[in-house]
């Protein structure tokens, strides 16, 4: 079972990919935009997950949808069919969340985006786009991500354009980075 932090966590990962089923429900031609992203899920080992959301997009509702699912994917369909139901509980895409979590969390994209992890790049790339809508900080740490997947990790380089939130965030992510680098 996951636990409160955990979940806010998957739920701040997967923000964007929750948001877009959601609208794609409500708007069916935005499927087009939705489709390469869950393409690459599935290749990447999410295809329990791709396949519950292809039962929703198709009008399933069902809460059988979570049965199989690992605890990660449960949280996530969860979360596609409340915000279904009641749209005020889809976690908010610009929000950041605690930089206690967001950093490890964007550090190990960066890492698996790197090693080659095409969905990791697309959560990323998910993530800028909404960082950037976001303005400020977020929009700046959004300038830098492709940086860091290209092994950037000049700290002063990286912060240039940031204030004291986002340049506290790039830290934390190159000091999550380096832990990750080491193993």
């Amino acid at each position: 079972m996951e636990t409160p932090e955990k979940t806010q966590q998957i739920l701040q990962t997967h923000a964007s990919l929750i948001n877009a089923v959601v609208q794609t429900v409500h708007e069916p031609s935005l499927k087009e935009h939705l489709d390469p992203i869950l393409k690459q899920s599935a290749e990447n080992g999410w295809q329990d997950l791709v396949n519950a959301i292809n039962k929703i997009l198709n009008g399933s509702r069902e809460q059988d949808l979570l049965n199989g699912l690992d605890d990660e994917d449960k949280v996530i369909v969860d979360s596609i069919l409340r915000g279904l139901q009641d749209p005020s509980t889809l976690p908010k895409v610009e929000q950041t969340g605690d930089a206690t979590q967001a950093a490890p969390m964007i550090a190990r994209l960066i890492n698996e985006a790197r090693r080659g992890d095409h969905n990791a790049l697309a959560m990323l790339g998910a993530m800028a786009e909404q960082m950037l809508q976001a303005g400020g900080d977020m929009a700046s740490l959004s300038a830098v991500l492709k940086d860091m997947i290209d092994g950037e990790r000049n700290v002063d380089k990286l912060c240039t354009r940031m204030g004291p939130q986002g340049e506290s965030l790039i830290t934390q992510i190159l000091s999550e980075l380096g832990k990750l680098d080491s193993h």
